[in-house]
């Protein structure tokens, strides 16, 4: 779905020290886009069993990417200053929002 080797390259991380970190940033924010679309999301093609799935495109792999690296460089649930992650927020449901099923 969402390689290792791309994360890390938009992430600047040329060690494989974080890869297992990174895995789990990689479900997560798949994780967390199907929760907002109400939809799975495969790889290359969607089962006929299931109606509402959707392949990953450019725009939900942007997504997925904005919120891994953001994850990365904010560890912590909280973020203290004059600064917070709302924009972030704002664009990955701007790529996203529309390949949800509204209504469902």
């Amino acid at each position: 779905m969402l390689s290792l080797d791309l994360v890390k390259l938009h992430c600047r991380i040329d060690s494989n020290d974080e890869d297992e970190v990174l895995q789990s940033y990689i479900e997560a924010a798949l994780g967390h886009i199907e929760s907002q679309l109400g939809r799975k999301l495969y790889d290359d093609s969607v089962p006929d069993s299931d109606p509402n799935g959707i392949v990953i495109n450019a725009p939900i792999r942007h997504a997925a990417l904005m919120l891994i690296a953001h994850w990365h460089e904010n560890r912590e649930s909280v973020v203290v200053g004059n600064f917070g992650s709302k924009e972030i927020e704002i664009g990955t449901w701007r790529l996203i929002q529309p390949y949800r099923i509204m209504g469902a």
